[in-house]
């Protein structure tokens, strides 16, 4: 189904005819600046921005945070072109079936996926933390509260593209587009859908999960058991999901999207059993409870060395001061006789 570019949105179950019209280009200059990647530019200031007010609680400097930032963005884009480009190869070829390259990465007419970003992200924490000397499970799930601030504002992205929607509805909240022919089509707002439950996850990791964190990777296991379950029933709904190749299970194609979820589910359920209650963890195991005690041992240390010098003594009145200046000589009768009080 081709939706017709800049179409009308209606939601008639709820607004009745009342459209949005607003284009996909925010700013027509150049090739033109799309509200799809300002949305995202966003979604990153603001994510940043609450992980620099976060990092303390997990231990992390500001330097440590920056580091992975200007390294994890720029690989979380690439991560999730290649992996969007990996599973939709048909769509980068010339006319000739050669890949192109220059639509390979034209980022600004869409095609993103957030597996990829993940990947990307994951791998590049490995190495960072290993350098750095962090652990990475402490820096996770600092990031994966970002990643969801992101994810809530990016997925209205896919709304001002008029893309990422689900199957034909009727339900009240249905969400109606023009296709190429003129036919007005009525379908799941799935962008919205996903956009409401990471928003409910990220609620549930600031307000629940971090506040009672066990152990280091609490909130990143949880963020992935979360996210699975979501997009495994977002992914069900939408009609342009990436298929694996063209593998099929009882003559249905495999969506890639839905595997990953259901891969995601039962390592998080089986990290989190087994860090919960097969391997509980003691509180100073938390990486910053870690920082927090090297920090107090490095100030007793610098200490220590003050207080152990000797102190200068104090003059008593059970010991008199010693004056380090020479006592001035007594005089001497220079007429030889002892001195005899006066008789009057």
């Amino acid at each position: 189904m081709q939706i017709m570019t800049d179409s009308p949105i209606r939601f008639p179950g709820l607004f009745g005819d009342w459209a949005f019209t607003a284009s996909s280009k925010a700013l027509d200059i150049g090739n033109g600046i799309y509200w799809y990647g300002i949305l995202i530019a966003l979604g990153l200031v603001i994510a940043i921005w609450w992980c620099m007010n976060q990092k303390s609680k997990y231990g992390i400097t500001e330097d440590d945070l920056l580091d992975s930032v200007l390294w994890g963005i720029p690989c979380a884009i690439v991560g999730a072109r290649i992996y969007y480009v990996l599973f939709y190869l048909d769509q980068f070829k010339n006319s000739d079936g050669s890949f192109s390259f220059r639509k390979a990465i034209a980022i600004w007419d869409g095609g993103l996926a957030i597996y990829g970003a993940v990947i990307a992200v994951v791998i590049v924490g490995i190495c960072i933390s290993r350098h750095r000397g962090y652990k990475l499970g402490a820096m996770l799930d600092l990031a994966v509260m970002g990643l969801l601030i992101g994810q809530c504002i990016g997925r209205w992205g896919n709304f001002m593209n008029r893309e990422a929607f689900g199957a034909e509805t009727t339900l009240p909240w249905r969400m109606q587009l023009t296709t190429v022919t003129g036919q007005l089509v009525e379908v799941h707002p799935t962008f919205l859908y996903e956009s409401l439950w990471n928003l409910v996850g990220l609620l549930l990791i600031i307000f629940v999960v971090s506040k009672a964190r066990r152990f280091d990777g609490e909130n990143t296991w949880f963020y992935f058991l979360w996210y699975g379950i979501g997009r495994f029933w977002v992914e069900g709904l939408r009609t342009d999901s990436l298929y694996l190749f063209n593998w099929t299970i009882g003559g249905q194609p495999i969506r890639v999207s839905q595997a990953l979820s259901l891969v995601m589910v039962f390592v998080s359920l089986f990290m989190l059993y087994y860090n919960i209650k097969l391997h509980p963890h003691k509180p100073e195991e938390l990486y910053v409870n870690i920082v927090a005690a090297r920090n107090a041992a490095a100030a007793e240390a610098a200490v220590a060395p003050a207080a152990e010098s000797p102190a200068q003594a104090t003059p008593t009145e059970d010991a008199p001061a010693v004056s380090s200046e020479p006592e001035a000589p007594s005089q001497k009768d220079t007429s030889g006789e002892t001195p005899t009080e006066d008789p009057s």
